[in-house]
Parts: structure tokens; sequence; C-alpha cells
């Protein structure tokens, strides 16, 4: 029997079953209730509580702003053998009622919408990128799930070539995790357990340097003209031939500094090289800026607990190749400009002076980041500039992928011209792998048996008990 309280109820709107289940995660939080298999949805900041069925706890876990109502009622039907059809379509309705959705969350036409910032851009080589500038994230598509996408939930018109629908499943999803639909936000990857490996990479953001960059790039953009390009051309190489010359001298002042220093010296040029890397990641910066582009982020970068910067510089991926390249060569180039000046002032500069230490330390130290920085095989800026000049994103992944389809039998994706480099890149950035890492944990295993072996045995006996054998905690 209806009571008189849903009778007065609005009508409530039909969900169509590729609507994608907005995630609920920042706002509320999922609990079994005690001794019952009912479930309650608590929201921390208010303190409201609204108590489910066991199913419909089953289908809220799935709210995750990347699942269509037709997954999550899929995923109900392989648990529960007797649930109703249309439980999740019943279940957002219930949302509704209980103010936990709100009927503006559900997108016009009853279907997934994109939302009104995500923006369309046409690359030059031959796909297109959506572009999400409130999440910081990007989807790059081809030309006919562009189509369907903007004819299924933009305001495009009627597709030509209808898609297949597990396709068209597979696209909504990408769609829903990167945050692009009305209702849904960018997935960030599960934590997980502790792993010391951890250690070797990991970043700290700083500060979000996009107003002050808008602000100041209009004053450097005489740096890009080709002019200065002549100039600076010329500048590098006469430095060039100047290095050449001086390089026996080079060799000796340092052999000398390191006889007479030893460690000491290294302080300066770790301070120096930091200086130098900090510098270079402004090259990134202010070159993506001069293009148009966005930069949410510079932070701290840390590899092997050695500190450096970084620059997020995602958004050069909507530039085309050319200038792609030159966001990811400004950053050396910037230091081999810093090494140059530092070359001159050392040539300059009274022998034994304080300035011709400082000169001569800032020189190697902009030397020995440029080579650092130019290996291919790291996720350096030799790297990206790999990824940027032959146009393969996600260049290492997904040679070791062309390798997994072979080994298995599956049939190529790649283009002829793709996948002779694919074919190339994934041995050398194994075997240098295994070499970095191998050797790295030979050199750390060695000393900690040899100076604290019973304090090793003990840490690492804790960490397998607690990776291996505790439950992981969401």
């Amino acid at each position: 029997m209806v009571t008189s309280s849903r009778k007065n109820l609005p009508p409530q709107p039909t969900i169509a079953p590729d609507w994608v289940c907005p995630d609920l995660r920042p706002y509320w939080q999922l609990a079994k209730v005690k001794q019952d298999t009912r479930v309650v949805l608590r929201c921390p900041q208010t303190g409201q509580r609204h108590v489910f069925s066991e199913w419909e706890g089953f289908a809220l876990r799935y709210f995750q702003g990347q699942y269509t109502v037709e997954n999550v009622q899929q995923r109900c039907l392989t648990e529960f053998s007797l649930v109703d059809s249309q439980l999740v379509s019943q279940l957002v309705c219930k949302l509704i009622h209980k103010g936990i959705l709100a009927l503006d969350q559900i997108p016009p036409g009853n279907g997934p919408r994109l939302k009104s910032c995500v923006q369309w851009i046409d690359h030059p080589d031959g796909y297109w990128i959506l572009r999400n500038p409130e999440d910081g994230t990007y989807l790059q598509v081809s030309r006919r799930d562009q189509e369907a996408i903007a004819a299924q939930v933009g305001n495009g018109p009627p597709s030509q070539r209808p898609i297949p629908r597990q396709k068209w499943q597979q696209l909504l999803q990408m769609l829903g995790s990167t945050g692009m639909l009305e209702g849904t936000e960018r997935q960030k990857p599960p934590k997980g357990k502790f792993n010391p490996l951890q250690l070797l990479f990991f970043k700290i953001p700083l500060i979000n340097p996009d107003r002050w960059l808008d602000r100041h790039i209009n004053k450097l953009r005489w740096i890009w003209t080709k002019p200065v390009s002549f100039l600076l051309l010329a500048f590098l190489s006469a430095s060039l031939v100047a290095g050449i010359a001086q390089s026996p001298a080079i060799l000796q002042l340092g052999t000398q500094l390191w006889s007479q220093h030893r460690a000491a010296i290294l302080v300066p040029f770790v301070l120096l090289a930091m200086l130098v890397v900090s510098i270079h990641e402004l090259g990134h910066a202010f070159t993506l800026k001069h293009y148009g582009g966005v930069v949410p982020e510079i932070g701290l970068l840390f590899m092997c607990l050695f500190p450096a910067a970084y620059t997020n510089t995602s958004d050069s991926y909507c530039l085309s190749r050319w200038k792609r390249v030159q966001v990811v060569a400004a950053g050396v180039l910037t230091q081999t400009i810093i090494a140059a000046i530092a070359l001159w002032l050392w040539i300059l500069a009274v022998p034994g002076s304080s300035l011709d230490i400082a000169s001569y330390l800032l020189m190697l130290a902009a030397l020995f980041t440029i080579a650092l920085n130019l290996n291919p095989l790291a996720k350096f800026d030799g790297y990206h500039l790999a990824v940027a000049a032959t146009g393969i994103n996600n260049l290492r992944t997904r040679s070791f992928k062309f390798y997994q389809r072979l080994f298995q039998g599956k049939p190529k994706r790649e283009t002829a011209a793709d996948a002779k480099v694919l074919a190339l890149y994934a041995p050398l950035s194994l075997f240098y792998i295994c070499s970095v890492f191998g050797f790295l944990f030979l050199r750390l295993g060695h000393w900690t048996l040899t100076n604290i072996p019973a304090i090793a045995l003990f840490v690492v006996t804790i960490w397998a008990i607690y990776y291996f054998l505790l439950p992981e905690t969401n």
C-alpha cells in the first residue's frame, strides 16, 4: 500500500541504463550495520545516516563515477540471483528522494553528458583529445570515437557510423574515470600498502604557478623569436668550441678540486645542481605557457631519496608535435645555456678565486644534470622527448604491451613505424631497469648485511607481516 507521503512526491526521472552512477565517496561513507546484513550510508560532515538493504549496499559500492546503471545492475545480478531487474534505477530514485543525490545530477535527456568545461581539441597528429581543465585530465580518442562521444554525450550531430555496444561501454567507463561526465570525478589510483620501492620515485606537489606564469609570460615572449634563436645558436656554438679547447684544463681542475676537498666539494655541487634543475623546470613552464598551455603544478621529485623539481606539463599533449618537442627540450636547453654562461665566467675569472670555483662547479652541475636528463630509458626529459618526437604516448607501457600481445599471439594494434620503435624500446628499457635496480639492491643489501644485519632482518620481517598477512584497509 502506498502512503500519502509517497503519493505527494514529485515524479522521479527515468534513469537511462547508460547513465553513469556519480561518485558518492567524497561526501558519504558506506559501512555495515552491526549484527545485520544491511548497510548504512553516513555523511561525516553533517552526521546524516541512511540505512539500505544488503542488495542496495552492494550496488552503492560501485557509485564511483565510472560505472553505468547497467554495469552495476549486471554486477548485482551476478552476486544475487533474485535481485530486482530495476534495482539500481530504483536506488538512484531513492537517493534523490533522500537528498543524497540532486535532480540536477541527472543530466538532460536521462543519459550521461559531458561536463560543460570539457574541451575538444583536434590534434594535428590525427586524433582528438578531450581536455578537462578543472580536473586536469586528458583523454585521447580516435576520430570515430570522437564522433560517437559527441553524438551520445555531447552536442554533436547523430553519428553516421554506429559504435558496438561493448565499445561504447568501454568509452563510457573511460569518460567517467577521467571525470569528463556530469556527476563524475577523476578516479585516483588506490594507495594500497606501503612498498619500499615507492621510495625510489615519488612526488610532493607544492604550488600552482599558472597565474604567476600568466602575469609574467608577456615580458618574456621575445625569447621565442627568430633573432634570439639565431643569437642563441651562435652563442652555444662558440661555447662548444671554447669548451673543447679548454677540456684539458677543465679535467685538470676537477682532479685538483677532488684531491684537495674530497666529499666536501659535493655539498656546493649538489646545491648548484638543485638550482640548475629548478631553473630548468621554469624553462618547461614558460615554454608551455607561451604556447597557451596550463601549468597546474610544480613540486618536488625524489629519486632514490635525492631531491629534484618537477613541472606538470600534461597540457603539452594538446600541442602539435613540434611545439611539444620544444616544451620538453626547453628544460635541457635552459641547462645548456647555464653551462655555457658558467664556462665563460670560469674562463674570465681569476684562477683560484671564488668566482673561478663557483662558476666551474655550476658548469659541472649543469652538464651533469643534462647527461642525467637526456637518458631516454628513465622517465626524465630524454624519455618525454622521445615520446614527443615519435608521437607514441605512454611509450614504455605500450612497448611492453606490444611484446605481451606478440607472445600471446594477438593481432598487432600499432602502425608499422610505431611497432619498430616499440620493439626496440622494450628490451632496452628492461635491461636498464634490471641493471640500475639490480645494482642498487646489491649495494644496499651488501651494506645492510655488513653493518646492521639484525636490525635489517627485524624491519624486513615486520614489513613482510604487514604487507602479506594483514588485510588491506580502505
